[in-house]
């Protein structure tokens, strides 16, 4: 009798494996289909693309590329990314771990409801704001420029951070922090040679996730400097190809693969932080 029920209970197992296998390769296949559409055709002459946009591409166009990188001032566009990412994600990890330190050791009335008008901002979506903070941008002189748009990152950036930065320091010990005091250590002097070397696996996670928004993100560099061509991001330059009463489909699609790809390398490289970051929290809070 106990050998019939296992072995119904094995077989049972694992045909519900089996089904959540086959749901999950679905999914999978669900979000890299129009990935794959749009490297795709991005190798496709454009009058291809009109009439066989599902099927592979008869000859592969490298000219597409060629031609993008040369039109969009790829590697200069690519340096204004590179500069608007980094002065954002480093305002983010600098300010949000600094601010989740002292709300989490200081437990005051004040500390809790910094806390709650920190990390309020999440709620609010971008597309109520986003005019008064054009105007004010406008007022300050941070339109139009790589430092500014960076800069401003940091607004949107920070409350999330603090987030993930705040649950994670309850799984610091305090008596880290009292062993520090002892040896005549300062706050700041705590947090940064003892507190923030513990935070790797969190601050990695952190920055995955940042760089993957600020590289990709288009509706705030389209506020902020699409009137400077100086200033402009790679998918803004990708979006110059497509036009209201004209797309060139081709160009477009070569431009948005240039556009995505270098963050796509960084999240390929780095996803496991961000894993390890979510188990290491959960294990030690």
């Amino acid at each position: 009798m106990d050998a019939n029920y296992e072995a119904k209970y094995a077989a049972k197992k694992r045909a519900l494996h089996i089904v959540f296998l086959i749901v999950i390769v679905l999914l999978a296949c669900l979000y890299i289909f129009p990935v794959f559409l749009m490297v795709d055709n991005s190798l496709k002459p454009f009058k291809e693309i009109l009439t066989n946009v599902l099927g592979l591409p008869s000859k592969l166009e490298w000219a597409n590329y060629s031609y993008v990188i040369e039109k969009m001032e790829y590697f200069r566009l690519f340096w204004n990314n590179v500069i608007i990412t980094v002065i954002g994600i480093a305002g983010i990890v600098v300010f949000s771990s600094m601010a989740a330190y002292i709300l989490d050791r200081r437990q005051t009335r004040v500390t809790k409801a910094l806390h709650t008008f920190i990390i309020t901002p999440m709620l609010i979506p971008f597309q109520t704001i986003m005019i008064t903070l054009l105007k004010f941008m406008n007022i300050i002189h941070l339109n139009g420029s790589t430092w500014g748009l960076g800069i401003q990152y940091w607004g949107f950036g920070i409350p999330m951070a603090t987030f993930i930065y705040f649950n994670f320091m309850k799984s610091i010990p305090t008596e880290i922090d009292e062993s520090a005091m002892i040896d005549s250590a300062t706050t700041f002097q705590t947090y940064l040679l003892i507190i923030f070397p513990l935070l790797k696996t969190v601050t990695a996670t952190v920055v995955v996730l940042d760089v993957m928004w600020i590289w990709n993100d288009f509706l705030l560099p389209l506020l902020m400097v699409n009137s400077s061509p100086a200033s402009k991001t790679l998918v803004l330059a990708a979006y110059n190809f497509v036009g209201s009463l004209n797309t060139k489909w081709h160009y477009a699609l070569a431009a948005m693969v240039l556009a995505i790809l270098p963050s796509v390398v960084v999240f390929v490289f780095l996803q496991r932080y961000i894993v390890d970051g979510v188990v290491a929290g959960a294990i030690k809070g």
